[in-house]
C-alpha cells in the first residue's frame, strides 16, 4: 500500500495509537480525574511531537474524556452528572443487545465466569479496586459479544469515562460490591442459555446503577456547595 510523501498516514495512525495508549490508562486507573496531562514528560515517553500528541489530546477532548483549559493545559476530565446520564444511555442500548444476540461458545463462557470468579475474590477480601477492575472487565467482554470493532472502541471509551466516574465513589466503597452477585447471576443465566431474563436484568441493573450515582454525584456536588459557601 502506498503512503502519501508527508506521512500523513503515519502520523494519523501515530495520533490513534497516543490516544488509545492515553484512554487506555485512564480506563486502568492510573491517570485520575483533574490530573495535568503534561506535555513534554508524555512526549518524551511516548517518543512522538508536541504536535501529534495535541492531536491526540484533541481526539479525547471530543469523547469527553480529558478536558483543555486554556493557559492552563490538558487534564483528565471529572464526569457530572451529564456525563453519567449518556454514559448510561450508550450501556443501555449496547449491553442488553450484545447479551440477547452475541456469540456465546464455551471458551467465551469460561472466560466470563473467570472475571466473575475474579471479582468475589477480591470483594471477599475487600480489595475495591480489583472488584472495580474485575466489574469493568465483565462490562467489556459482553460487549465483545457482538464481534464489533466499531462498538469495542465505542465500550472501550465509555469504560475510560467510567473509571472517572468511579473515582468521585471512593467514600462508598461498598458501590462495587453489591453488584458483584449481580454479575455472577447474569453469568448463570446466560450459561443457562437465558438470554431474555439476563437482558432483562442488566437493564435493570443498569438503572439502578445510574440512579446510585446520580444521588451519590447530587449529594457531593451539594457538599462542595457548602463548603464553597462556608469558605466564602
Amino acid at each position: 500500500m502506498n503512503t502519501p510523501a508527508d506521512g500523513t498516514a503515519e502520523h494519523a495512525h501515530t495520533t490513534a495509537w497516543i490516544a488509545s495508549v492515553l484512554r487506555t490508562r485512564i480506563a486502568a486507573g492510573e491517570l485520575t480525574p483533574g490530573s495535568k496531562l503534561s506535555e513534554e514528560p508524555l512526549c518524551a515517553a511516548l517518543g512522538v511531537s508536541r504536535n501529534t500528541l495535541r492531536q491526540a489530546f484533541t481526539t479525547l477532548v471530543g469523547e469527553s474524556i480529558v478536558t483543555r483549559i486554556p493557559n492552563r493545559g490538558v487534564f483528565v476530565a471529572s464526569p457530572g452528572v451529564a456525563e453519567v446520564r449518556e454514559i448510561y444511555r450508550v450501556r443501555r442500548m449496547i449491553e442488553p443487545a450484545a447479551v440477547l444476540w452475541g456469540e456465546l461458545t464455551p471458551q467465551v463462557l469460561d472466560g466470563l465466569e473467570a472475571i466473575v470468579e475474579r471479582a468475589q475474590q477480591a470483594r471477599d477480601s475487600g480489595s475495591v479496586p480489583a472488584m472495580a477492575d474485575a466489574n469493568q472487565a465483565l462490562h467489556g467482554a459482553v460487549v465483545a459479544l457482538t464481534g464489533s470493532a466499531s462498538l469495542q472502541e465505542l465500550m472501550d471509551r465509555v469504560l475510560a469515562e467510567m473509571r472517572l466516574v468511579f473515582h468521585s465513589m471512593a467514600s462508598a466503597p461498598d458501590f462495587h460490591s453489591h453488584y458483584v452477585d449481580r454479575n455472577v447471576t447474569l453469568v448463570k443465566q446466560l450459561r443457562a442459555g437465558e438470554r431474555q431474563e439476563a437482558a432483562e436484568g442488566l437493564r435493570a441493573y443498569l438503572d439502578e446503577a445510574e440512579a446510585e450515582l446520580l444521588v451519590h454525584l447530587g449529594a457531593e456536588q451539594d457538599r462542595r456547595s457548602g463548603m464553597g459557601q462556608r469558605a466564602g
